[in-house]
């Protein structure tokens, strides 16, 4: 049966400037885009930074849209049609979009991670947690969306308003208690989290990222604190006390507030016992002089040490964001901990390639230069002296070009061959962004540098010359299969090509992923 509701409806809680027309008026759907609008639909006209949806209000009318919502009227109103005028049409869309789908944010514990690295992981790692703890969950992020087993595809970080309203309302039909998202910084601006009550919100970091959208590093974290500023007082904040910019994000933040680190007196603190190839031990501590008592379950110990499969410093950190996220929500601390322990790397982030060789080949999403130091790092740490580490990464096309000349110089000093290749090149021309990213490379280690377009060649030459001991990191594209060129999605997987040249394992063994 379509869904059906009174524009009235619509209407509640959303501040209204003007309206013209009538408002009793019944609507069957929701769009932002005129293609998809239809008879007794509402079009919401939502300025963008390319597209302006008051250019097509004409082309919603002409499709059937009796309810247009704008920040403007236009110059000739229809007299069928109904004007409703807004200060922010943006962020109109998502508190619409939550009255439409009956509010669904309200029916669940949203926890919502942001930050430049770490969101996917973290979010990953609380959706299967709860999930193995016997919980229904959703979880929306870059590689995908679920709803308890059922898989969504991800086009974004952060699904549109509608979108996102939408998979809410399907988590609560299939009787979920939680919903775990990242939150992007493009979302954030673009309002697209308007009418979602959250239950929490974490900070994992901040450092140089999507400088070409927010103009300077200033923005952007403005950008990530206006997320916390609006978080209810029933809410909690949990940020990384290690980023300098976490008390920035804390300001005017009216939830109630915790910290986590691996290195200062914190609310969840860890210490690393070992780090491997293999995995992490962890020391975990939680902080009984804190106003925890008032909101953390006392069951369990405010100490554990537990072995988990995910490898390096930073995984210790979203780790420890996991673990204190769970406490915050109530759960058991050691339940929830057994969970986290038997969660598998996620997808394209710091996963072992099986292959019939023995040469070791890691694939990974790091894709920042802060992002690939912290990795090149954490490798480099497990390598006996007498192995060489084989960088292979490129940079995105139109996408921040202030960064390449970061990442070109951060491989060619920290590995012991750095081969510089394609990823995602849209628009661009491959080679002169591969030269973009050599003006950083300083001349002392310019000879460590090679430079191969095309990336399966790249990845085929690493393999042939690396030595059993050598270490092998593809970055960039972690769970991506595919390589964006001029607007066109080619299939392309990294695994199947290492194996096309070292051979497939032996014995079947999944690559890294989420249950």
């Amino acid at each position: 049966m379509m869904k059906q509701l009174q524009l009235q409806q619509l209407l509640v809680g959303i501040p209204v400037q003007k309206i013209v027309g009538s408002t009793d008026i019944a609507i069957q759907s929701l769009c932002f885009d005129s293609r998809k609008a239809g008879a007794h639909s509402c079009f919401v006209a939502v300025g963008g930074s390319q597209v302006d949806g008051h250019n097509y209000i004409a082309m919603a009318i002409a499709a059937g849209s009796s309810v247009i919502v704008c920040q403007r009227l236009p110059e000739l109103v229809q007299p069928a049609v109904t004007y409703i005028v807004v200060a922010s049409t943006a962020t109109t869309l998502g508190m619409m979009a939550a009255n439409f789908y009956d509010q669904p944010s309200k029916k669940l514990k949203v926890v919502v991670v942001t930050g430049t690295n770490g969101k996917t992981t973290v979010v990953h790692l609380l959706y299967n947690m709860v999930m193995k703890m016997g919980y229904k969950a959703g979880m929306l992020s870059t590689i995908h969306n679920k709803v308890v087993d059922q898989t969504y595809p991800a086009s974004h970080t952060t699904p549109d308003a509608l979108q996102l309203q939408s998979l809410l309302h399907l988590m609560v039909a299939a009787g979920c208690a939680y919903c775990f998202m990242e939150a992007s910084s493009h979302a954030i601006v673009q309002e697209r989290l308007a009418g979602i009550d959250f239950t929490g919100a974490i900070f994992t970091n901040i450092t140089h990222e999507h400088l070409d959208y927010h103009l300077d590093f200033a923005h952007y974290i403005q950008t990530k604190k206006k997320l916390f500023d609006h978080l209810l007082t029933t809410a909690f904040a949990l940020v990384n006390q290690q980023d300098r910019n976490s008390s920035i994000l804390l300001q005017n933040c009216k939830a109630n507030k915790f910290t986590f680190s691996l290195q200062d007196a914190a609310d969840f603190r860890a210490k690393i016992v070992s780090n491997t190839l293999d995995g992490l031990e962890l020391d975990l501590f939680r902080n009984p002089i804190s106003n925890l008592s008032q909101i953390v379950s006392e069951r369990g110990l405010s100490h554990h040490s537990v072995w988990f499969q995910l490898i390096g410093a930073f995984n210790a950190s979203n780790l420890l964001a996991a673990y204190g996220a769970a406490q915050l929500l109530g759960l058991n601390s050691w339940e929830g901990l057994v969970a986290l322990s038997a969660i598998p790397p996620i997808l394209g982030r710091m996963n072992k390639v099986h292959h019939g060789g023995s040469k070791q080949v890691m694939i990974d999403y790091a894709h920042t230069p802060d992002a690939i130091q912290k990795v090149i790092t954490t490798l480099r740490s497990m390598l006996p002296v007498s192995s060489r580490l084989i960088t292979i990464m490129g940079c995105g096309g139109n996408r921040d070009p202030q960064k390449r000349a970061m990442i070109g110089k951060i491989l060619a000093q920290s590995s012991d061959i750095a081969i510089f290749t394609s990823d995602n090149p849209r628009n661009e021309d491959p080679q002169e962004i591969i030269y973009s990213m050599q003006q950083g490379v300083p001349e002392a280690v310019l000879p460590k540098v090679l430079h191969i377009i095309d990336r399966a060649m790249a990845i085929k030459t690493a393999c042939s010359i690396a030595r059993s001991s050598d270490l092998i990191l593809i970055a960039g594209k972690g769970h991506q299969h595919y390589e964006e060129i001029n607007g066109i999605k080619h299939y392309f997987c990294e695994e199947k090509i290492v194996q096309e040249v070292l051979g497939r394992p032996k014995q079947s063994q999944p690559a890294g992923h989420t249950v």
